[in-house]
């Protein structure tokens, strides 16, 4: 079975400032697989440039306990960053991200997820985020919400592949 792609729906719409760069993207997805399996795959972020061609480079930063730092660069509509973000990792049902540093004045939300049934799973993304000011800033909340808006789909895709059903 095919999962469906994700979907935006009428509670879990983006919502963009005129007078600042703020968008809010929240998907979520149900998907044939546990969730123990897809939050283990959210989670592996060193991985995510071996899986997202978004995403040039991923690196633990610092790690205790449940909270992992980690810093990811990446690339979208001809714009490259990075930025770190603190996790607060709670297996497998959630894991809540706050930003350290990068070209955001705020980032943050959280990933869900929630068993279906036997073998099913509900994925989850909440992230809010607004850019600083600057010329680029317009740009990059577009580039950024485009590669927020797909990151469940791309999961979705992962975990297909990993499975053997891609």
């Amino acid at each position: 079975m095919q999962s469906p792609p994700s979907s935006p729906d009428a509670a879990f719409a983006a919502k963009s400032g005129a007078a600042r760069s703020e968008v809010r993207v929240q998907r979520r997805a149900l998907v044939p697989y546990p969730r123990e399996r897809m939050y283990a795959l959210v989670a592996d972020v060193e991985r995510y440039p071996n899986w997202f061609d978004w995403c040039t480079g991923a690196r633990v930063l610092a790690r205790e306990r449940a909270r992992v730092q980690a810093e990811l660069s990446v690339r979208m509509a001809g714009i490259a960053m990075s930025f770190s973000t603190d996790n607060l990792e709670s297996p497998p049902e959630r894991i809540d991200i706050a930003l350290l540093s990068g070209p955001f004045r705020r980032l943050s939300g959280h990933w869900a997820f929630q068993s279906i049934g036997e073998s099913g799973s509900r994925v989850v993304l909440d992230l809010g985020f607004e850019v600083g000011s600057g010329l680029l800033a317009g740009a990059l909340a577009i580039g950024f919400r485009q590669v927020a808006d797909r990151m469940v789909d791309d999961f979705c895709r992962v975990a297909r592949i990993e499975s053997g059903r891609g």
